[in-house]
């Protein structure tokens, strides 16, 4: 341990509670429990002008060195070769003198603690009027105001009394410095230091050197000083004045800091819009390559002066603090706007985009170039710091994002804009060795997903009510649909569609679950969209066949163009748009039933017999057929099939239950007249483009065994009846019975033979080898004096 250190740490009473005087002390006036080094008390207490004083204290093995009586102020720290030479002091500048304290004189050799106290608070006074006065560039400015400090003064006259405070203007800044820390800083190295001080080419000191961005030179300096008081220290050169080595190496020590701090200053400076000259940048990567050469590792006898700088590290540290600091001066003014709407969000997220691109490019295009000559991997560096600065502040809005809109916005932003392969202008700017962890956490990401999502559900079911209210605008103005390519057209289908797709491509651009969630939401929304939908049409003044068909056509629409474009999602949605349809096809059927029914009523009966009574019937159903012709072919067919296995049904219970008995030749005119009336109905309908076919034998079955003559024929005619139609009852076989008045005996047998191909029927129905033919199923046969005849 040196005698400087052994003399801070006696372990005499009195020192010890100077010492603690001296901690509390520190402590009020750095204004902050952070501990004191030897090098910041030594600094602190040269800048008082109370170092001597505090190290000859009796107990203490400075004080019995010899010291001398007067501290004369040493020249300049010249270079080892240049001859000390008086200078004249520049035009403006004030020097303090060198020479001997006026009030390092005054007072006893031994400074007690309450000189140094007041020491201490002349100091802190001053510099704490002026703590509310610094700015970000504060930094700069201190340290090369304390590099300047360093310099000798320029002549030997006195330039100010110290125990008065004067000042001296900081060099290039015009700021006021204690002139205790001017006298502390430039006092003589060392009585034995000679001629050998820090003085580069032209006559320029150290401080000149770093304050002027002149770093390796001014490194160059300091190395050869480092070494010489390693070697002078080795030598045992200083055995008789450990102050003079302690405040040589403090020197040292403040000048290594002071190009440290001059490193931050200009990394801050580097993407500000004035710059900073690629040499500067070329000089400070060279400057940290040189001092990790000169100090690889630490010292193993614990030498503070070959202590490694580890200017690297603070030079990341500053790129690191230089794009968070130009990060968050984004949007600061609109902050509080933020909140009001996705707008200024937007436009503050458009912002930090630009500024990010903006320095990023600069970084790619000028400063990395710079570096990568001396291996500086700066673009690594600067990329991974805007990511982190970026990463934070967008954690921090999304904190404060509140909406549908906002949170889309940050998603958006995150995933489109920032994760952009174009984001930097370039793909190729986007290139890094080392990948870079999510922009947000993943727990932020399903946090912001999760509200978003909440958000959505309420949005999308808020927009099928304006679907549904834009539908009733349009029932309301009682105006036919438009029909656009052949087709009733309604906006439902459209509106629909716009409205999945757009909600289902902004959350398939952020990420597959969110895409995937939004298609559950819209699909499980739209089923229910479906049931409001059918109730409010069906409930309204609008239903007429145009615009039922326009809503059968809409229904098939989206059958067909969601289940395509989003198979799995949809899925559960075909069997509520099918059974919308089916409703939409019953109700346009029934407006079909309400005009044909009266005319079904004079069938099978005397005047039908003479009369074209099926005639005005079957205009009806031409009629009907052609407004099909505007619905989607698939369920235009099967409302036409529909209507057709309609016309043949009610036909077929006229024909089971006639209003008079036809005997005779009467029965016979009647057998021709229904033959003639089931070919009408099947060439009208074959016509009409029917594909119901197997209706075609039902009337002429019956027509045969009403007009057969050769009685034992009518039980092949029952057969090929029960075949082609297997929902057909014992009853309906006894109904048509019943038409002929076979004798009781014949009855039987066909009544028997009827039920084992009954019983056949259901057996092949269970099976689903029927083939769906469903005709008699719907028709009602009531019991009759003829049908219980025709079962005796």
């Amino acid at each position: 341990m040196s005698a400087l250190a052994a003399a801070w740490h006696t372990d005499s009473a009195g020192h010890d509670s100077c010492r603690d005087s001296l901690g509390h002390l520190l402590t009020e006036l750095l204004g902050a429990p952070r501990p004191v080094g030897l090098s910041g008390v030594s600094v602190l207490l040269r800048r008082a002008g109370c170092l001597p004083g505090l190290l000859s204290t009796p107990s203490s093995p400075v004080a019995k060195m010899p010291t001398p009586q007067t501290l004369t102020s040493g020249p300049e720290l010249h270079g080892p070769q240049e001859p000390v030479e008086p200078q004249t002091p520049a035009k403006g500048t004030r020097r303090a003198s060198g020479g001997a304290a006026p009030c390092a004189h005054r007072e006893d050799s031994r400074l007690g603690l309450g000189t140094f106290r007041r020491a201490l608070s002349r100091v802190g006074q001053r510099a704490s009027g002026r703590a509310s006065e610094e700015d970000p560039g504060l930094l700069r400015r201190s340290s090369r105001f304390l590099l300047r400090s360093l310099r000798r003064p320029l002549d030997g006259s006195p330039a100010a009394d110290h125990c008065q405070g004067a000042a001296v203007p900081g060099a290039g800044h015009g700021r006021e410095v204690p002139s205790g820390v001017v006298h502390g800083v430039s006092q003589q190295l060392s009585p034995k230091a000679g001629p050998e001080e820090l003085e580069a080419e032209a006559g320029k000191s150290v401080a000149d050197l770093i304050t002027e961005w002149q770093l390796l030179a001014a490194f160059k300096q300091l190395q050869h000083l480092e070494m010489q008081l390693v070697d002078e220290k080795t030598s045992h050169t200083f055995e008789q004045d450990p102050t003079g080595f302690a405040r040589r190496a403090m020197d040292v020590c403040l000048h290594y800091d002071g190009l440290g701090a001059e490193i931050g200053t200009i990394v801050r400076e580097t993407l500000r819009p004035g710059g900073v000259d690629p040499a500067v940048l070329a000089e400070l990567a060279h400057v940290v390559r040189a001092e990790e050469e000169a100090h690889p590792r630490s010292p193993g006898d614990g030498d503070f002066l070959r202590t490694p700088r580890r200017w690297r590290q603070q030079w990341e540290d500053a790129v690191r603090r230089s794009t968070q600091e130009r990060v968050r001066q984004v949007g600061v003014r609109e902050a509080s706007e933020v909140a009001e709407g996705a707008s200024d969000l937007a436009r503050l997220l458009a912002e930090l985009g630009s500024l990010v691109r903006r320095d990023l490019q600069k970084v790619q295009l000028e400063v990395q170039p710079v570096y990568a000559a001396a291996g500086f991997p700066a673009w690594e560096t600067y990329r991974r710091a805007y990511h982190d600065a970026v990463a934070q502040r967008l954690q921090e809005l999304a904190q404060e994002a509140r909406g549908c809109e906002q949170l889309y916005t940050l998603l958006d932003w995150a995933a489109n804009v920032y994760g952009s392969p174009n984001f930097l202008g370039a793909p190729d700017l986007t290139l890094s060795t080392e990948p870079l962890p999510p922009l947000l956490a993943p727990d932020v990401w399903t946090q912001l997903e999760s509200d978003y999502t909440s958000f959505l559900e309420t949005r999308i079911a808020s927009c099928f009510d304006g679907v549904l209210q834009l539908q009733r605008s349009l029932w309301a103005a009682a105006e036919a649909p438009e029909v656009l390519q052949g087709r009733y057209h309604t906006p439902l289908s459209i509106d629909v569609h716009m409205l999945v797709a757009e909600h289902v491509k902004a959350a398939g651009a952020i990420s597959a679950e969110l895409e995937a969630t939004t298609l559950r939401i819209c699909a499980r929304e739209l089923g229910l969209f479906l049931t409001r939908f059918e109730k409010a049409f069906l409930e309204s003044e609008a239903v007429t066949g145009p615009h039922l068909g326009a809503n059968i056509n809409a229904c098939e629409e989206l059958r067909t163009s969601l289940l395509a474009r989003y198979p799995g999602a949809f899925a559960e949605l075909e069997k509520p748009l099918a059974a919308a349809t089916c409703v939409f096809q019953k109700r346009l059927l029934q407006g079909l039933q309400r005009d044909v029914q009266p005319l079904f009523r004079v069938l099978c009966t005397k005047a039908w017999l003479t009369q074209d009574v099926l005639q005005p019937l079957m205009d009806k159903v031409v009629a009907f057929a052609h407004s099909l012709e505007h619905v989607t072919p698939l369920r235009a067919q099967e409302t036409l099939q529909e209507a057709h296995r309609y016309v043949v049904r009610e036909y077929m219970a006229q024909a089971l239950r006639p209003r008079e008995r036809f005997r005779g030749t009467e029965r016979r005119i009647g057998s021709q007249k229904m033959g003639l009336d089931a070919q009408a109905i099947g060439d009208t309908f074959q016509g009409l483009g029917s594909e119901a076919t197997w209706l075609d034998h039902a009337i002429p079955c019956v027509a045969d065994i009403l007009g057969e003559t050769y009685k034992d024929d009518i039980q092949r005619h029952l057969e090929l009846l029960i075949r082609n139609y297997p929902d057909i009852r014992r009853d309906h076989v006894l109904a048509i019975l019943a038409l002929r008045r076979l004798g009781r005996h014949r009855n039987q047998r066909l009544l028997q033979r009827a039920q084992d191909l009954l019983r056949a029927a259901a057996k092949a129905g269970a099976s689903g080898a029927s083939g769906g033919h469903m005709l008699f199923g719907e028709i009602e046969v009531p019991t009759s004096v003829d049908v219980l005849l025709a079962c005796i």
